[in-house]
Order: structure tokens, then sequence, then C-alpha cells
């Protein structure tokens, strides 16, 4: 009898432990606020010529116990983090230099974290003129699987943006190895899409430059898609 009531109370201990961890909600991805997107920040706090504080908000997320701001330079690549338990944090940042930023959701319960989306803007300073923006990936999506048309073509889609209005024009980089070096397209500012022939079951790896009449150049990092 005594033995079977342990056996009883393993099962019962064991079911229990299965449902709360099946139960475990993951965390949700916030809404970026400010600094907007592809925009210049002019309301950080100066802390001398070189470097001004910039506070960062964003919407709170369900089922989120903390956040992860990252901040990158995108000159040097250099990362800043910073964990909060609420919908904004502050960091110290170069004046007139590029950054991207995003927020990473966690909650204790999931090893699982979720990423907001991926904004830049410029931090404030003495730059009179700005660099295009990275162009924004419309489609495909990254690592999407995609189908081609009729024609055995998938058009590539994309967005772009520059403080200065003065974006001149696009270079595609598009192939089947990594990264993508063959040069397929240079396009004027107005033409955001171009198709491109493709094969099935293939994985392609495209890039954008973009360009504008200073001469300076932004690129949106790697790409890829396969088609099916």
């Amino acid at each position: 009898m005594i033995r079977f009531l342990l056996l009883s109370l393993c099962i019962l201990m064991a079911f229990t432990g299965c449902k709360k961890k099946s139960s475990a909600t993951p965390p949700e991805a916030v809404s970026l606020v400010f600094p907007e997107e592809n925009s210049e920040c002019t309301t950080g706090v100066s802390l001398g010529s070189e470097t001004s504080q910039v506070e960062f908000i964003w919407n709170l997320a369900d089922h989120t116990e903390t956040y992860e701001l990252r901040v990158t330079n995108i000159a040097t690549g250099t990362v800043q983090t910073i964990v909060s338990t609420t919908n904004s944090a502050t960091l110290p940042l170069a004046k007139g230099e590029q950054f991207s930023w995003l927020v990473r959701s966690r909650n204790s319960e999931v090893e699982q974290t979720v990423s907001s989306a991926e904004w830049y803007f410029y931090n404030s300073g003495s730059r009179t003129t700005f660099a295009p923006f990275p162009a924004t990936i419309e489609s495909p999506a990254s690592s999407a699987n995609v189908f081609m048309d009729i024609n055995n073509e998938v058009e590539l889609v994309w967005s772009a943006s520059d403080l200065d209005n003065d974006i001149t024009g696009y270079e595609v980089y598009f192939s089947v190895e990594t990264p993508p070096i063959d040069l397929i397209r240079s396009l004027s500012s107005e033409v955001t899409s171009v198709k491109v022939s493709v094969s099935s079951d293939t994985v392609y790896y495209w890039r954008i430059i973009v360009i504008d009449e200073e001469g300076n150049r932004s690129d949106t990092g790697i790409y890829s898609f396969k088609v099916l």
C-alpha cells in the first residue's frame, strides 16, 4: 500500500512539473518609441564636446520581466547594452554618429528571448551632412522561403531614407554565395525594386548599398532567401 502511494505521488509530481513547464509563456516583442526611426536625435543631454546622454523609450510588453537595450555604433560596430525593468533607459553616445537600436524582451520562466524591430538614428552633433540610413529590406524577408513567378523570377524590394534627402542611387548585389559580390544592378533613387532570375531549391544572398550626393554609402548587410 505504501509503495502504491509513493508511486502515485511521484506520477502526480512529474505530471504537475511538466504541466507547469509547458504553460510558461514566452515574452512578447516591444514597440519602439524614441529615438524615432531614421531621425536625428536632438534631445540628448550634453556630456561634453564628444558625448551626450540619450534616453531610449519603448512600450511595455506582455509576459516580460526585463528589457535588454542594445545600441550599435554603425561606423565602429561597437555595441552598448543595458538591462531595464521599465520601458526606458539611457546611454552615453558619441555625438554626430549613426546608431541602430533594438530591445530584447526576457522573462525567467523561459530561455526564449524576443527582439523588437531595429531602428536607425543619428545622435545630434556638429555634423552638417549625413550619410543615408541603411535600406530597409521589404521583400523577401530575411531567411524567407519564397516561390518564383511564372518567369522564374523573384522581386527584391526595399526602401531607404536620408536626413539630407539626397539619395542618388542604389547598388544591388546578388548571388548564390555569401557575401554576395556580384553587382547586378546600379539603379537611380526612384527605383526601389528589381526582379532577379532564380532556380528552385536554391538559397540566394543579397544586399543593397545606398549612395548619396556626397558619395556616402550605407550597407544593409547580408540577407538571404530560399526558392522552393
